[in-house]
């Protein structure tokens, strides 16, 4: 079971921000199925919005995606992007560790 805990600095969270952080962040399940818990941090500084999306994963470290910008939905959504590919890097290592082929940089044996 996924959890999803949406905070917010410096700023109350609005029904909508809550609203979108979360499909967002149950967006990245599509991606990768062995995601524990995604924490999402809403801050807002003086010039501008930031998000931090943090993604708990089963045995391994978390991955953590940070993004600032002018307008608080495409921050939620550049962050939802960049933990996306972090996410399909991460499952592509764990999937395919094996069966890479040969290393370019040694000669092979005839």
């Amino acid at each position: 079971m996924l959890q999803i805990e949406v905070t917010a600095r410096h700023e109350s969270i609005t029904a909508d921000m809550r609203t979108r952080a979360d499909e967002k962040a149950r967006h990245l399940l599509k991606y990768y199925d062995k995601i524990q818990s995604i924490r999402v941090v809403l801050n807002k500084g003086g010039d501008g919005f930031s998000c931090e999306m943090i993604a708990d994963l089963e045995h391994t470290n978390d991955l953590v995606a940070h993004t600032a910008g002018r307008n608080m939905w495409a921050v939620i959504d550049q962050a939802e992007e960049r933990l996306e590919r972090q996410l399909l890097e991460h499952k592509d290592r764990t999937r395919h560790r094996k069966g890479r082929g040969p290393n370019p940089h040694q000669p092979t044996r005839a």
